[in-house]
């Protein structure tokens, strides 16, 4: 943290199995092998490219110094190797949804518990850290595997959105609080 100016990035969080830290340039080509994978985003967004990955990932994060938060690499705590992305974050094309969370993950380490790790740790700098009232969260309703993350994590579907093909989730402060 910078004296008088307050942090630059997102705090890094560790979970059990997780280091959560904010993105670096040298993360591009191991997101991108994740993000440009049409199987692993299946039901989000899949980038074309590397230079496609890194401008996404530098929206985002440049979004924090307006939001005071952005989504995380998250890395396997036992061998340092990155596995993917996620956390708080407010979507730069379209801000109007508000706080959400978000994640992406290697299939390598799916049906771990990973997805839950890093959004309970989301949540927790989101309603302990920060103070806000409300995180949302949106997935496709065959996406059975985050569908089942988000409802461990405590968020409530509210609607389905058919602009973006998705359920629309949220969780409450005290809603959160009332679970953890």
């Amino acid at each position: 943290m910078e004296t008088g100016t307050g942090p630059k990035k997102p705090p890094e969080r560790r979970t059990r199995h997780l280091v959560l830290r904010a993105p670096e340039p040298a993360d591009v080509d191991a997101l991108f092998a994740i993000q440009g994978d049409p199987v692993a985003m299946r039901f989000t967004y899949c980038a074309p490219s590397r230079a496609a990955t890194a401008a996404r990932l530098e929206a985002y994060a440049a979004r924090f110094s307006a939001d005071g938060f952005a989504p995380w690499t998250a890395l396997l705590a036992e061998d340092e190797r990155v596995v993917g992305w996620g956390g708080l974050n407010t979507d730069p094309k379209a801000p109007g949804w508000g706080v959400e969370v978000a994640y992406f993950l290697s299939p390598s380490v799916w049906g771990r518990g990973f997805a839950t790790e890093l959004v309970q740790a989301a949540l927790a700098h989101a309603f302990r850290d920060l103070g806000l009232s409300r995180v949302g969260a949106f997935s496709r309703p065959d996406n059975v595997a985050s569908t089942r993350v988000l409802a461990k994590a405590g968020f409530a579907r509210i609607r389905f959105v058919p602009s973006l093909e998705r359920d629309e989730f949220e969780i409450t402060a005290q809603r959160w609080q009332g679970a953890s």
